[in-house]
């Protein structure tokens, strides 16, 4: 059986091919009427919207671009996987950029891209999100574009974000209340400005529990495995280590616990360790790792609803939603080890 176009629901519902593509946009000035009858069209044709035919029947290009610096896979699949959902009922497509945050020539790769594959607005995401030349380029042309866990001061941005400092202060209560006092913490990549909120939480959660903030326990990682290791090196040959770390993301947390098995130290028996992102690395380790769920799934979804919703026009004003995050308890944390004498 022939599959149905576009044309074939025009026909079927007598108008032209402009209003079908009008009701497929949930676009105004469609009277009720006119809307039901396409709509009884579509489904007594078995119709599916495809974007070709679309592109067609209007100026626009039912595309999105969703732009993201190449490492941080697991990161960029959630939030790919949630904007395709939305893509879906909203009958758009979504391309993927994969770019290099270190790139000087980055601004004018991005505007090529809008120019060549002409989609109709962009997701940013960490930390390119970030980058002023980014954010010129688009206003240049005008390309519309929601930014998704901005660093920083927000401003008149179209954005998406999580509560990270909110829950990072939560993690330290959850320390404190096992009488912890000597709680590190792992900053996350400085170029990743959305990584400040979570050591502000810290900050915040170390004071709302009347615990002082010891300077050197606070040591400069850079979101890798690696500089966990490095990082845990630090900490835990000091003369007095810390009782729990508290890392920026799951991956430092890994290599936190990597160094405190090989010297020995039962987790969390004698150290208590958590992370930020429940990252499938969070469920690998061992023990489990206690995390802050960043719900980047919803995310993703909510930054493409919003996108789509500011292209259509049907939101007019700079909007910023909050996406809440989970604490996470698993095995890694516990009771403050007693004094050994």
């Amino acid at each position: 059986m022939k599959k149905a176009t576009i044309d074939d629901v025009a026909l079927l519902a007598g108008v032209s091919i402009k209003t079908v593509s009008r009701v497929l946009n949930h676009e105004p000035k469609v009277r009720p009427s006119t809307q039901e009858r396409v709509l009884k069209a579509m489904e007594e044709l078995e119709y599916s919207p495809n974007s070709s035919a679309r592109r067609l029947a209007g100026r626009r290009s039912y595309l999105l671009g969703l732009l993201y610096d190449n490492p941080g896979m697991s990161y960029i699949t959630h939030i790919q996987n949630g904007a395709l959902e939305a893509c879906r009922t909203d009958h758009y497509d979504i391309m993927i950029f994969p770019s290099h945050y270190g790139d000087p020539d980055l601004p004018r790769q991005v505007r090529d891209m809008i120019g060549s594959v002409r989609v109709d607005g962009v997701l940013l995401t960490p930390p390119i999100c970030d980058m002023e030349g980014i954010r010129k380029e688009l206003r240049g042309i005008g390309a519309a574009n929601v930014v998704v866990s901005p660093g920083g001061d927000i401003g008149q941005r179209w954005a998406v974000l999580t509560n990270d400092r909110e829950m990072c202060a939560a993690m330290v209560h959850h320390l404190a209340r096992h009488r912890h006092r000597r709680i590190a913490f792992v900053l996350g990549d400085p170029d990743h400005r959305a990584l400040e909120k979570r050591f502000r939480g810290y900050l915040d959660g170390m004071r709302s529990n009347n615990l002082a903030v010891d300077d050197s326990l606070c040591v400069q990682g850079f979101n890798t495995f690696e500089s966990g290791i490095e990082c845990g090196y630090r900490l835990l040959n000091m003369a007095k280590p810390p009782t729990a770390i508290f890392c920026a993301t799951d991956d430092m947390a890994a290599g936190v616990m990597r160094v405190a098995h090989e010297k020995g130290l039962l987790i969390p028996a004698d150290l208590s360790v958590a992370g930020f992102d429940d990252a499938p690395v969070a469920v690998q380790t061992w023990p489990p790792l206690t995390t802050i769920r960043q719900p980047l799934h919803d995310m993703g979804r909510t930054a493409a609803e919003l996108l789509i919703a500011r292209i259509r026009g049907t939101v007019s004003e700079s909007t910023v939603q909050m996406v809440d995050a989970e604490l996470i308890i698993r095995n890694s944390t516990g009771t403050v080890p007693a004094p050994k004498y």
